[in-house]
């Protein structure tokens, strides 16, 4: 199979790329834009291999877009490209709307031309599968899960942008015919993990002995997914989805914010001691995100049920591998942290 992977250099579409290569026989086309988030050292791993070809185009692109569908000529889309980050979107939201809903129309464009000019068996085998945010859900209250079929109710500008890309992905299949599957996903985790975002901010500032910063006390909950769970759940999609279906990616692993930093600071105790006191000394409450959900948790018993997956991780032995990554992969984070990133909240009101 030939996999055309939007976003394939940032977090997760990175983690989708390498599992391809070192998973599958299939030959796979990452088309990405390198923002900030995307790095070429998180395809590293795959690099030489012969399957693995790379494009730096943006999304919003349509005409080099099109020449990625007529060169590479794929029989299945994966859509990871997106601004991803809500405190990002808070301050700039303007980047959010040009790249999740005019970059989302502008692939569905590119794939539905494409589509319509396959033989019929090839169209009939056609895939263009969306990689969305359990975010466009809004909040849950302590009891409750996001199912397939909840109505969405996004809060902050980020969420709001993707659900409007999950609504055009709709359109496009109910108008257009074009087949398409949309997967709902938590808060990844994991290795090559973007700075910015709570676990790998945690762990750098940690080490550098840093404050660690947390919105208001800490309560907020998030069900936490291992990135390589999450991207052999998008492999399976993609081979044994059903077109026209959506499916939810969870972790069944709810935690309070409080809790995931804590549980970092005892793995660092534990297995690199500061010279004195514990990494939790260094924890500082800070003023709340705007309009922050409460609560995310995903029933995954849909994708479980009809596809057989399961995630291998629980939360300890992720984190655990996760934390051990970040220690390992100096090279890797330095290279960030050395340039415009500091490791600031970003999107933070003033």
């Amino acid at each position: 199979m030939r996999v055309l992977i939007t976003g394939g250099a940032g977090f997760i579409g990175s983690a989708v790329s390498r599992r391809f290569i070192e998973r599958s026989d299939d030959e796979i086309l990452v088309l990405d834009k390198l923002t900030y988030a995307g790095n070429l050292d998180s395809l590293a791993p795959i690099a030489d291999n012969p399957r693995y070809s790379f494009l730096r185009a943006d999304i919003c692109d349509r005409a080099a877009v099109d020449r990625a569908f007529a060169d590479f000529r794929p029989q299945a889309v994966m859509h990871l490209a997106a601004e991803s980050h809500v405190d990002r979107s808070i301050d700039g939201p303007a980047a959010f709307i040009e790249t999740n809903l005019v970059g989302t129309f502008t692939m569905l464009e590119a794939a539905l031309a494409y589509w319509r000019g396959l033989d019929a068996e090839s169209a009939a085998n056609f895939r263009f599968q969306h990689i969305s945010t359990d975010e466009v859900f809004g909040t849950l209250g302590p009891e409750g899960f996001f199912h397939e079929d909840t109505p969405y109710a996004p809060n902050s500008p980020y969420s709001a942008s993707k659900a409007g890309s999950d609504h055009l992905v709709r359109a496009w299949r109910e108008t257009y015919g074009l087949p398409t599957i949309v997967t709902n996903c938590s808060n990844n985790y994991g290795p090559y993990h973007f700075p910015e975002k709570l676990i790998p901010l945690v762990i750098l500032n940690a080490l550098e002995e840093k404050p660690l910063p947390v919105y208001g006390r800490g309560e907020n909950i998030r069900d936490w997914l291992y990135v390589e769970d999450h991207a052999a759940a998008l492999m399976l999609v993609a081979r044994e989805g059903k077109i026209g279906e959506s499916y939810n990616v969870g972790g069944r692993n709810e935690k309070t914010n409080i809790e995931v930093v804590r549980t970092i600071c005892a793995i660092l105790d534990e297995i690199r001691p500061r010279s004195a006191g514990s990494y939790s000394d260094l924890i500082a409450f800070v003023q709340d995100r705007p309009g922050h959900d409460l609560r995310y948790a995903i029933d995954c018993s849909k994708i479980e049920r009809e596809l057989g997956w399961r995630p291998a991780e629980t939360f300890e032995t992720g984190l655990r591998k996760t934390v051990q990554w970040y220690l390992d992969n100096e090279a890797w984070w330095q290279a960030i942290r050395s340039g415009k990133y500091r490791g600031e909240r970003l999107g933070r009101l003033a």
